[in-house]
């Protein structure tokens, strides 16, 4: 405004003066008026930026509302039902991926196959050996985030089956079914007594009864990738884990330095307590940078 009014003065000085012509006021005059338009126009652009800015930054970040689920071992989708309840009731696109337990690489190709039908980012999850499906398949640019559900978590170059031996033999684990194709299940007193020993028995019964079975080769697998070094993670141990040791749970949680939360449940937390675990997921989507 200094300068403006400056300007004004030297253009009265000058008219005031011999010599000066009504022309050549009405130029100066001119410029005046085309200079404080221009400041007018640059002072509104710059409030107009400050505005947007501050909404921008006042705004909080949508939570990821795609939420993708991979079953483990001697389970199917369905061990994530209730827990889809609730978070389809709170308005997320949910998916439990089938995987065919079939090998390392078939399981990250179906979870692989969910991802690229999802629209924006997603939030996957892994029960038990689905945790080394996701610790490959997180690396998906679409994943935001990632939960661990009493999920095993190698790093490069671990076998998966490997991994759990400085630690007491899980008594889910201490006599499997093994057929003749080498594909492993569970007898429906093991799963009632240690894999979902916090069930009703009608419950637990239902689960083994539904289980699937896993190829016992597929314990000597390596990943290739490893997700959870480069995205957020969380993690939830089960301290009643009659399938993976308490203890191996935690070591995995803080290797990746997971976001934790303990529970007293067993190997199948979703089914026992499924708000806690919709919970934990639903956090996840809300901290996830995306």
């Amino acid at each position: 405004m200094r300068v403006i009014t400056q300007f004004a003065a030297n253009v009265a000085r000058k008219r005031t003066s011999a010599g000066t012509s009504t022309k050549g006021v009405k130029s100066r005059l001119a410029i005046l008026l085309a200079y404080i338009t221009l400041l007018a126009m640059t002072a509104a652009a710059v409030l107009a930026y400050s505005i947007v800015a501050s909404s921008a930054e006042a705004a909080p970040a949508q939570p990821v509302k795609n939420i993708i689920l991979v079953h483990g071992a001697f389970a199917d989708g369905s061990s994530w039902s209730k827990v889809i309840k609730i978070l389809q009731a709170k308005g997320y696109n949910v998916t439990a991926v089938q995987i065919p337990l079939t090998s390392l690489a078939d399981d990250v190709a179906a979870t692989n196959r969910a991802l690229a039908l999802q629209t924006g980012p997603v939030i996957l999850v892994g029960h038990s050996w689905g945790g080394v499906v996701i610790t490959e398949a997180g690396m998906d640019p679409k994943v935001a985030g990632l939960v661990y559900v009493a999920a095993l978590a190698p790093d490069a170059g671990e076998v998966v089956g490997d991994i759990g031996k400085n630690y007491p033999p899980p008594p889910a684990l201490a006599a499997p079914i093994v057929d003749k194709q080498g594909f492993m299940s569970l007898s429906t007193d093991a799963v009632v007594k240690h894999f979902a020993s916090d069930l009703p028995a009608a419950e637990a019964r239902v689960v083994a009864a539904t289980q699937g079975p896993i190829i016992a080769s597929a314990f000597g697998a390596k990943v290739s990738t490893v997700s959870w070094k480069t995205k957020p993670s969380w993690y939830i141990v089960s301290k009643l884990d009659g399938a993976i040791a308490p203890d191996e749970e935690r070591f995995f949680a803080k290797r990746m330095k997971a976001t934790t939360t303990e529970l007293n449940a067993s190997h199948v937390s979703m089914l026992s307590k499924p708000k806690d675990v919709a919970a934990v997921i639903m956090k996840a989507a809300a901290k996830a940078p995306h």
